[in-house]
């Protein structure tokens, strides 16, 4: 099921990098910036991911979180998280099931069969649980546009 602007977007319960369980819900009233990524460590995701690092105090400013989901395990996603020193969860969809809700699975990445990860994705939540905002790329080397992400939260 194709996700649009205004529906609810799907909870999920996936762990971060300290093994805890992670929900949309503990998120709401609040924006939400959930950023889904490719793999942890990719050049790409590494420079996605940074830009939000650097940019968390501007949207955290305009009252909103960072989320990101890779499809990597919490391992994976820690060495990577602290290898950036980022400030915001990363979350573990090992089972690709949040990915599969967000109707963003990537299939047999690098033509590498039953290797799925997710497509390049942006969504903002709003307070009220409903997306406001998705971004969706079928190029996975492709970054969001982040002054878009930054005017949508004003």
């Amino acid at each position: 099921m194709t996700l649009n602007i205004g529906d609810i977007a799907p909870d999920f319960e996936l762990p971060d990098t300290e093994l805890k369980l992670r929900t949309l819900e503990e998120f709401k009233g609040k924006k939400v910036v959930l950023s889904f990524i490719v793999a942890a460590s990719s050049p790409v995701c590494e420079t996605e991911l940074c830009t939000f690092r650097d940019s968390w105090q501007e949207i955290a400013d305009l009252g909103a979180d960072i989320v990101a989901i890779s499809n990597d395990g919490p391992f994976a996603n820690k060495a990577f998280a602290e290898k950036h020193n980022f400030n915001f969860p990363l979350l573990g969809d090992y089972s690709s099931k949040t990915i599969q809700d967000y109707d963003i699975l990537m299939k047999d990445l690098l033509h590498i069969k039953d290797y799925n990860a997710a497509k390049r994705s942006v969504f903002i939540i709003n307070e009220d649980g409903k997306i406001g905002y998705k971004w969706v790329s079928e190029d996975p080397l492709k970054e969001p546009n982040y002054e878009e992400i930054k005017n949508f939260l004003k």
